[in-house]
């Protein structure tokens, strides 16, 4: 009875070895970009209650023309992060209908989940005079990548109706309890406001977030351990161009005062950078784009990383991989 409880001790310390390498096995991704069929740049990723992860890109089409053609948006998803599905076409500038004429100007864009709908939102002129009209339209749908359509107004920037310049690249987080904000910016601007329930207009009016160091644009807000984190990018520049990195700084707020900490994205070899931070299956990733395949910056394609943090917090600088 005695050599038999001692087996039956040490099957059970086995057992519980191998559960716990089990758990401790991590993920392999495959290569970057993870999207080679296209052009995609500004990924916004989030998991929903399918299980899986979404990925909502703006699309660099080719040839290019400059950044007036980017147009006809795509969402990507997958449930392992390395193989993808592209789910097609959820909407293009022909149908927003208070938009320019001459359509184009879909810049980075962002999606939230709230009570059974998905709310997909837009950066978009209104007028010819482009980057003094940016306006910021809603699409919705019953599902994360089809069947979207086009609300007829934008969002009313309460406090900005008249200083739209190079206001760009939403952001729209909703809390754990159930509270969603708005964020908007770029020309070195970022702003911040909470939403109503409708999802479609703000409850307060936009005002600064303050503490940001350097910041240019494409604002990002995730949540870790009850700490908020604004990602941006800066405007840092090498050797006469543009070459921008991705900071970002914490709060214990979801509209501030923020914290700068600095750094977590070096530049990716396009004049631009524009990120997004998520989790999924217990593990961290960071989102990006970069121009690989092409070498032009203006034909940009996404990527993704590990992300890792500090036991502080902060977080370490990603390692780009190919």
């Amino acid at each position: 009875m005695k050599n038999y409880l001692i087996t039956l001790a040490v099957s059970s310390l086995t057992l519980m070895s191998c559960n716990s390498q089990k758990q401790a096995k991590t993920v392999t991704l495959g290569p970057n970009p993870f999207v080679t069929h296209m052009y995609t740049a500004d990924p916004s990723a989030h998991v929903w209650e399918d299980g899986r992860l979404y990925v909502y890109a703006s699309h660099d089409i080719d040839p290019p023309r400059g950044c007036d053609l980017m147009d006809r948006y795509h969402v990507f998803s997958t449930d392992d992060m390395v193989n993808w599905t592209d789910h097609g076409e959820i909407l293009n500038s022909s149908q927003v209908s208070w938009g320019r004429k001459d359509g184009g100007f879909m810049w980075a864009p962002d999606c939230a989940y709230k009570n059974g709908t998905y709310y997909f939102y837009f950066p978009h002129p209104s007028g010819d005079d482009w980057n003094n009209t940016w306006r910021v339209g809603i699409a919705t749908s019953k599902h994360p990548a089809k069947d979207f359509t086009v609300q007829d107004k934008y969002i009313d920037m309460i406090g900005m109706e008249d200083d739209c310049f190079a206001m760009i690249d939403p952001c729209v987080f909703v809390d754990d309890d159930g509270q969603a904000y708005f964020y908007y910016g770029g020309g070195g601007r970022c702003v911040g406001a909470k939403m109503k329930d409708n999802m479609m207009e703000l409850a307060e009016p936009l005002h600064a977030m303050e503490g940001l160091k350097d910041f240019h644009e494409a604002a990002w807000i995730h949540k870790k351990d009850g700490m908020y984190y604004l990602s941006y990018a800066d405007n840092h520049a090498e050797n006469g161009k543009g070459a921008n990195r991705l900071n970002y700084a914490t709060s214990n707020s979801p509209l501030g005062p923020w914290t700068y900490q600095g750094i977590y994205l070096e530049p990716t070899g396009c004049d631009t950078s524009h990120g997004s931070i998520a989790e999924y299956n217990g593990e961290w990733y960071a989102f990006y784009h970069n121009c690989s395949i092409s070498g032009r910056g203006n034909l940009r394609s996404i990527c993704v990383d590990k992300l890792y943090y500090n036991p502080d917090g902060t977080i370490q600088v990603v390692k780009q991989t190919k």
